[in-house]
């Protein structure tokens, strides 16, 4: 077997040991004699494969009892919808736009009422995030909207805003369990798994119980309404079974590794090396500075296209794999998420370092 290191921003890289045991288990599950890609979602034996994640992310993220856990489809781009649907009670909202991701999701929340874009870092290529401190928040607003970590720019919010008492919603799709969070001082936290936890085509949704209500939108769908979802206890039809599987085990995994106060040390150590190596060449510029850059996602560039080009291939053919950057961005990016071993962040800057030697006469 010959596993390459994985810089994808997602679908990401996974913890071995995870997949390994996936593996030994895809023909016959805990003795069942069957894959869980093959079990009856209404089964005992899957009830408690999905009673066992949510407990494990309860334990994992401290979640109070006041907070629902929902495992649904349609990835986080569905609940750009699903949000408003279920909480604009005035029709008014307020969105924090640091990238691609919360744009989308105000350009959707504009279809169900108003939308206010209290700040913004897209005069700057969205290459930091906007101080938050003192922000116009609307008085009739129903929450207030971030992106969290920003995959695509490599942004992350170093502290909250100031919501004014309003509710924050936050999408916290990269940077889901790289660090610890106090879920109380959200209203809704929701995030696609494929970037740091499990694969595509999952999204995990913790609402405060209080917003999960009768009264939402007119025509909200049944399967974007939170209370149905809720009250189905995340079964109101067929879920992401195997999803849920994956996520459960890497909830077990991040346990393993010793919580998430633990991975916020070695997501920092691991950073660290990139970003030191990046601030000291010549040839590699990082895109974000100082206290904005995230622990998840570091883009960088040459500032040559060409030899972007050449880095990204020679990168390629070394089994440092998908390393281009986004298209709005260009350049590299780096993807170093929780599952990403030190020794292929280490890997990566010694490639870098014998690239630059070799063209040095482009610095």
């Amino acid at each position: 077997m010959n596993r390459v290191y994985n810089f994808s921003a997602g679908p990401a890289v996974l913890p071995e040991e995870v997949l390994k045991e996936a593996a030994d288990e895809m023909l016959d599950y805990a003795g069942t004699g069957m894959s869980v890609m093959e079990m009856s979602h209404r089964s005992d034996r899957f009830q408690r494969i999905l009673d066992e994640a949510e407990q494990d992310l309860r334990d994992l993220m401290k979640i109070p009892k006041e907070y629902a856990v929902l495992f649904l489809q349609g990835g986080a781009s569905q609940q750009f919808a699903a949000i408003p649907m279920n909480l604009m009670q005035n029709r008014v909202a307020d969105y924090i736009v640091t990238g691609q991701w919360a744009k989308k999701a105000s350009e959707e929340a504009k279809k169900y009422g108003t939308v206010n874009i209290l700040a913004s870092s897209a005069d700057r290529t969205y290459s930091y995030i906007p101080d938050c401190s003192d922000l116009p928040v609307s008085e009739k607003a129903d929450y207030v909207y971030i992106c969290e970590n920003n995959t695509i720019y490599g942004t992350k919010f170093s502290s909250l805003p100031n919501t004014k008492g309003k509710l924050l919603v936050s999408d916290i799709s990269s940077c889901f369990l790289s660090e610890p969070v106090d879920v109380t001082k959200y209203g809704l936290l929701f995030g696609g798994v494929q970037k740091n936890i499990g694969p595509a085509g999952t999204v995990i949704v913790i609402i405060r119980k209080d917003l999960i209500r009768d009264e939402v939108l007119e025509k909200t769908p049944t399967m974007l309404h939170y209370k149905i979802q809720a009250e189905a206890g995340s079964l109101y039809n067929t879920p992401p079974a195997y999803g849920i599987y994956i996520c459960g085990k890497v909830f077990r995994w991040l346990k393993r590794m010793g919580g998430l106060e633990h991975m916020k040390q070695y997501n920092e150590k691991k950073a660290a090396v990139l970003y030191r190596y990046l601030d000291e060449s010549r040839l590699f510029s990082p895109t974000v500075q100082g206290k904005d850059r995230s622990l998840m996602n570091v883009p960088f560039v040459t500032g040559n296209k060409e030899l972007d080009g050449k880095f990204i291939k020679e990168a390629e053919q070394a089994g440092l794999k998908s390393l281009k950057g986004h298209r709005s961005v260009g350049g590299m990016r780096a993807s170093i998420y929780n599952a990403m071993p030190i020794e292929g962040v280490e890997a990566l800057v010694a490639f870098m370092k014998n690239f630059e030697k070799e063209n040095g006469d482009h610095v």
